[in-house]
């Protein structure tokens, strides 16, 4: 009998055993409709900055589109091959905030690239360098899914991702100055042409490490001590563990006067705590810590009472200081609701808006609808994560959906609540976003690992991987005999 039209759907299924249940669908053609979607979007906006910032289709969209298309095309196929039950939307929403950043870095090069032969200066585009570090971000992102078959492996290896992390997260801070500083803050490691921001990476691997030990010592976390005012505060002997992270995050925010990596730092490490213990008391008392280190931190250095003093009120020293957050403010008032159009504003005026003010841009050149849009998306793709956090069975998969979700949220609160002036700024990042190899390179890690972890999740019983831990660790139940 021939089947009716359209029973097979857009997306690839494995066909099961008469009687067993229905087949697991893998999405994998949803996910490659989505990715033609926003391929379709990136090239509207191409499109519209050529138009409006040159009167004419310049030829270098075709490269940037064609270059795009084929590079998540791509992706696409390995994904397919790798991580065939992987959530359909998790690379489509990356790709979509990746193709609008390298979309904007265009339409930022000719205005910056004139104001750099103005001062009498060499200016390198930055839109060709977005697209070659896309292209090694995804082979990265590949690498990933091809080494790690099962993300409960990366377990054991928790320590040592640990302190892989820590010294990287501590290395710009004490290397000299001459190759370490940028803006006030020692974040980078720059030799020559080369620069690269180590916290990046080191977000990722301690949140691995805060994984495998949450699930090592969750006991600790969830032993109840004194009540006090109606919260039940943990042992004395158990705050140990955050207290050592605050301990990190203050030696981050003395060697390398940042705040934003600090913050960024305690705060996935105290989320994730509350994800293993679900007790407000720990959340509470990392608030308490933290609030009391920056009062250190302020007292001690100037870089961040400046800073601090911006964010009070950045007209005090309009063409000093607080220059830069005035041009953000002036940035994203101009574009007010429906914005002035890509390529018809100007976001060159605002001081490093290619890093870590190019959400203005985005806020003056596509308003505050289009500024919701892209929001939406990182919260679709923070969602998508966590909902294969929910689905999948061991803890540890949890707790490193949830912190991979988590971080990426709360990094990108911290960024437009910095150029908004919501908070003080603090030159994180936007991931997806922001003009530079580090950043995008740990970005398509993480997407590697909530890809596999979504895998996981969605994949039928039958195939997945055995639990590779011997018989000793493995969970035990007691069970009472009936008399």
């Amino acid at each position: 009998m021939a089947l009716p039209p359209g029973v097979l759907g857009a997306a690839t299924t494995h066909m099961s055993a008469p009687g067993s249940s229905p087949a697991t669908p893998t999405r994998r053609g949803t996910e490659l409709a989505l990715l033609g979607f926003v391929a379709g979007l990136v090239a509207l906006a191409f499109v519209l900055i050529s138009e409006n910032q040159f009167q004419t289709l310049k030829p270098e969209v075709l490269f940037y589109v064609a270059g795009y298309a084929a590079l998540f095309g791509v992706a696409h196929l390995a994904v397919r091959k790798l991580a065939p039950y992987a959530d359909p939307l998790i690379l489509p929403c990356a790709s979509l905030l990746n193709g609008l950043s390298i979309a904007m870095l265009y339409r930022l090069d000719t205005p910056l690239a004139q104001q750099a032969f103005q001062a009498g200066h060499g200016y390198s585009n930055a839109a060709p360098k977005q697209l070659i570090w896309t292209a090694l971000s995804l082979a990265a992102m590949v690498a990933v899914l091809w080494a790690v078959k099962d993300h409960r492996t990366l377990s054991r290896y928790g320590y040592t991702f640990g302190l892989v992390g820590l010294v990287l997260l501590v290395l710009p801070g004490v290397l000299p100055c001459s190759i370490s500083c940028v803006g006030g803050a020692k974040l980078w490691i720059i030799i020559g042409p080369v620069s690269i921001q180590p916290g990046e990476f080191a977000k990722v691997l301690i949140i691995l490490f805060v994984a495998a030990f949450l699930v090592a010592k969750r006991d600790l976390f969830t032993i109840a001590g004194r009540k006090f005012l109606g919260l039940e505060l943990p042992r004395p002997r158990d705050l140990g563990p955050l207290l050592i992270a605050w301990a990190v995050a203050i030696l981050v925010l003395m060697i390398e006067t940042e705040l934003g990596a600090s913050l960024m730092f305690f705060g996935t490490v105290l989320a994730m705590v509350y994800l293993a213990t679900e007790r407000s008391a720990w959340v509470w008392i990392g608030v308490v810590l933290f609030m009391g280190g920056a009062t250190l931190a302020y007292r001690l250095f100037t870089h961040v009472q400046t800073r601090f003093a911006n964010w009070l009120d950045p007209f005090a020293d309009a063409q000093g200081d607080g220059y830069q957050m005035v041009q953000s403010l002036f940035s994203l008032g101009s574009g007010g609701i429906a914005g002035a159009g890509l390529g018809a504003g100007h976001p060159e005026l605002v001081p490093v808006v290619s890093s870590d003010f190019i959400v203005s841009a985005f806020g003056e050149e596509l308003g505050f609808i289009g500024l919701a849009a892209m929001l939406i998306v990182y919260m679709m793709l923070a969602m998508r994560g966590l909902r294969s956090g929910l689905a999948v069975r061991d803890t540890f998969g949890k707790l490193l959906a949830g912190g991979l979700s988590f971080l990426l949220m709360w990094q990108m609160f911290v960024v437009i609540g910095g150029i908004s002036k919501l908070i003080p700024e603090t030159g994180l990042t936007a991931p997806f976003l922001s003009a530079g190899g580090s950043s995008l390179l740990a970005s398509y890690i993480m997407v590697a690992l909530l890809l596999r972890i979504s895998d996981a999740a969605r994949r039928p019983q039958a195939s997945r991987p055995k639990p590779q831990a011997p018989i000793a660790e493995a969970s035990t139940v007691l069970v009472e005999r009936p008399t």
